[in-house]
């Protein structure tokens, strides 16, 4: 691995940054003991990762999560309710942190996805993010079969992944994701991976994908439009020019992104004076290579996410129970970081301002098939080793 050579001194990087200063949250006296790289091994459960069940098993027990035996099954979570926020000007009130979709379609099991969606329900999480491409349709799937009952209390977004294909194919993927997910109507409705310098033009073109979502809003089979992409945020700010009236865009959010291709330091001063509903993603680098290499800790990835002013919700990956468990310890200990200690992990963020803790900038790894097809580039699977 390209990194291995610095975890150890990155380690000690956040050892001394926070757990010799000011604690981040209410539970960072716990987040002490022991090294900070074993930390990073303990708590990877909680990073966005594609691989993190394999993690998952070499782990041991956990300080932060109360009742710990060893086995996910075991833990217990303090009772407590997770905080909301406006979304941006739809009205709507949503929790500061939201359920990925594409992980839950990695859960061995539909009963384990019922079970993980009960529990953030219970525990105030009403946001779930979603595609229409992830797992081939599984993950809408399995997201509305486990809100059969609760979809009431949830804020249901999935993305449209016509990657530059007509509004009659994006309609047809919207028919197709209502029914997966069970619901008659979506809450949010994304396009998908925004990432080609070509996106926004293909996005504005006639016929093109905006005019389904003003036709599926105008309809009432959506309430709230918008997009997503990861790659830079000049093509984000190349969308937001062209006029359309988007109410959401999503977007990486973490300690690493003000000091390379930064979202949160042009995009989202933009998204806020529009008024729209901003929702963060990959805090933790997507596959939690900040997590697994020392750079950062779960709980100052997350806290640092959750507390950017103007950002509605982090989503975050959770591809097990154990995996939520984890994630609701921080936010029952959360509280809003101080500008001093979002400086600190901005400027921390910056000894890596190379793209190796956000490789969906950097690399290819994290842009879907379906995208790389529709632009004429072989898929993940088809490059070189």
């Amino acid at each position: 691995m390209p990194f291995e050579d610095e975890r150890e001194g990155a380690a000690e990087v956040t050892r001394r940054r926070f757990l010799q200063s000011a604690a981040l949250t209410g539970v960072a006296a716990a987040v002490t003991t022991g090294s900070a790289e074993g930390q990073s091994g303990r708590q990877s459960g909680a990073m966005e990762s594609h691989g993190s069940a394999a993690v998952d098993a070499a782990i041991g027990p956990n300080p932060l999560i109360p009742n710990f035996s060893g086995e996910y099954g075991a833990r217990s979570t303090p009772e407590f309710a997770c905080p909301k926020r406006a979304m941006g000007s739809t009205g709507l009130q949503v929790s500061i942190l939201g359920m990925g979709g594409f992980h839950l379609g990695t859960v061995e099991t539909q009963e384990e996805v019922n079970n993980m969606v009960a529990k953030a329900l219970d525990h105030g999480i009403n946001f779930f993010d979603n595609a229409w491409e992830y797992h081939k349709g599984l993950s809408e799937e399995r997201v509305g079969t486990a809100l059969k009952g609760k979809r009431e209390q949830a804020i249901v977004m999935t993305k449209v992944c016509t990657h530059g294909r007509t509004k009659e194919v994006a309609m047809r993927m919207l028919e197709e994701s209502l029914t997966r997910l069970q619901t008659d109507h979506l809450d949010v409705w994304q396009v998908h991976e925004v990432i080609y310098y070509n996106d926004p033009e293909k996005a504005y073109a006639p016929d093109g994908v905006l005019e389904a979502l003003a036709a599926a809003k105008q309809q009432g089979k959506v309430r709230f439009v918008g997009f997503t992409g990861h790659k830079n945020p000049s093509i984000h700010l190349d969308m937001l020019s062209r006029g359309f009236p988007f109410d959401t865009v999503q977007m990486p959010i973490n300690p690493f992104d003000p000091g390379f291709r930064s979202f949160e330091m042009n995009v989202l001063p933009v998204a806020r004076q529009k008024g729209m509903a901003v929702f963060g993603m990959k805090s933790m680098g997507g596959s939690g290579e900040s997590i697994v290499h020392g750079a950062l800790t779960p709980t100052e990835a997350l806290s640092y996410a959750m507390s950017v002013p103007g950002i509605s919700t982090t989503i975050s990956g959770m591809d097990s129970m154990g995996v939520l468990e984890q994630n609701l310890a921080i936010l029952a200990g959360f509280k809003p970081l101080t500008e001093q200690q979002m400086s600190a992990l901005r400027e921390h963020g910056r000894k890596f301002n190379d793209g190796r803790y956000e490789l969906f900038k950097s690399t290819v790894k994290y842009d879907g098939a379906e995208g790389r097809e529709q632009h004429h580039y072989p898929t993940a699977e088809e490059l070189p080793a």
